[in-house]
């Protein structure tokens, strides 16, 4: 019988009580890749919910020139 790697689930932080505001380009940045790229939520562990409101927020941000469209 062969053993599987089980991986922990991981917690998506925003159901925990952190909220994502475009003003804070610092907390999106954890959101986006090196090249400025929105990470995918099985990367990120965010629930589809959250994992919306995190793209659409981080579009915000670039829209307004708080953070950058690419690097």
């Amino acid at each position: 019988m062969a053993e599987f790697n089980r991986r922990k689930k991981k917690v998506c932080m925003l159901c925990a009580g952190k909220t994502v505001d475009y003003k804070d380009p610092e907390t999106l940045k954890r959101y986006t890749n090196e090249k400025g790229k929105i990470v995918p939520r099985r990367v990120t562990g965010t629930c589809a919910l959250h994992q919306r409101e995190v793209s659409k927020q981080i579009k915000r941000a670039r829209a307004i020139a708080l953070m950058p469209y690419t690097k």
